[in-house]
């Protein structure tokens, strides 16, 4: 299969502080590659450097062959790009925004609104396609986003956090916009602090944080590096986190996790049910209040939370606005 995309120790320094510390990764054509990542981590700055508006320290990036540093123009005519907030004008009608990106990529008029037609209809976007683009929803503004990063017919898409500021209904029927493109053939690289964003939409994953790429596979491969069920509890007073701590780790197989910003301890089992029962028993003997207990099957937040020992921003945002 060829690599749509291909990145190979890639740097960037800003003076002593470092963005990127020597990453590589490959993508597949017509498959979608998962960034996931706290902010800082380096995603968005990785997505720069492949779209030619950063330029690395050092390593190399390829986009279908061109270099990303040495070929930029062609690069350019290749890819499509789509940033975490939507750059669309706001003052223009969604058709005219289209029309416009069509003209600035050098379509002649009659192309570029015939593709900005298409694109509306393929969008849902045709009843608001005379409406100005400031009295669109966010989702829908979103969704004229992409639209316009489309309009050239790019091969390989970047979408840095496409679905930020959505609600969950937006969000869900993005995802159902970007698993067309990708039926379509269109190479997708998506940067996301959703977990369940990349475990919908990715094919395979990579893991970022400071700059560094701390664990890659496919959604299944990271979640078994986590191990079989999971036992949590959200302790009433976070005070008890130690003595907890301790009644717990011998019932699990790895050391308990502790999740400040939702007071929760999680942590591995291999007796299911029976260690549920045996961990609540030892609590209660201590008189450690528990607020709430759950065991199920690994996800991909326990897989961030193993690997960074904290929680994406998305998640922590959650649980304090709780």
């Amino acid at each position: 299969m060829v690599n749509a995309v291909e990145v190979d120790n890639l740097v960037l320094e800003y003076g002593k502080n470092v963005a990127l510390n020597g990453i590589s990764f490959s993508v597949p054509e017509g498959t979608v590659l998962g960034v996931l990542g706290p902010n800082g981590a380096g995603k968005t700055t990785a997505v720069r450097i492949l779209a030619t508006l950063l330029t690395a320290t050092s390593g190399t990036a390829k986009v279908f062959g061109l270099d990303v540093a040495k070929q930029a123009n062609e690069v350019r005519s290749t890819i499509g790009l789509t940033g975490q907030f939507a750059a669309v004008d706001e003052y223009l009608t969604g058709y005219e925004n289209l029309e416009m990106v069509g003209r600035l990529f050098g379509l002649k008029k009659a192309e570029a609104r015939s593709r900005a037609d298409d694109l509306l209809k393929r969008f849902d976007l045709l009843d608001a396609r005379d409406r100005t683009a400031k009295q669109y929803s966010g989702g829908m503004r979103r969704r004229l986003d992409i639209a316009a990063s489309l309009i050239g017919r790019p091969r390989v898409l970047f979408l840095d956090e496409p679905t930020t500021g959505l609600d969950p209904r937006s969000r869900i029927a993005m995802w159902d916009f970007i698993s067309d493109l990708v039926k379509d053939g269109t190479t997708i690289l998506l940067t996301t602090q959703y977990l369940e964003e990349a475990d919908r939409l990715a094919d395979k994953i990579i893991v970022l944080d400071k700059g560094s790429i701390i664990a890659e596979g496919t959604a299944d491969q990271l979640k078994a590096q986590v191990g079989g069920e999971r036992l949590e509890f959200v302790l009433t007073d976070p005070d008890d986190r130690a003595r907890a701590h301790e009644l717990l780790a011998p019932i699990g197989v790895d050391e308990p996790q502790w999740d400040a910003q939702a007071r929760r301890i999680v942590m591995s089992v291999d007796g299911g049910a029976d260690d549920l029962t045996t961990a609540l028993l030892k609590l209660r003997e201590a008189a450690i209040s528990v607020f709430d207990v759950g065991l199920r099957r690994p996800n991909l937040d326990d897989v961030f939370l193993s690997l960074t020992g904290h929680a994406t921003e998305s998640d922590a945002a959650v649980e304090v606005g709780k």
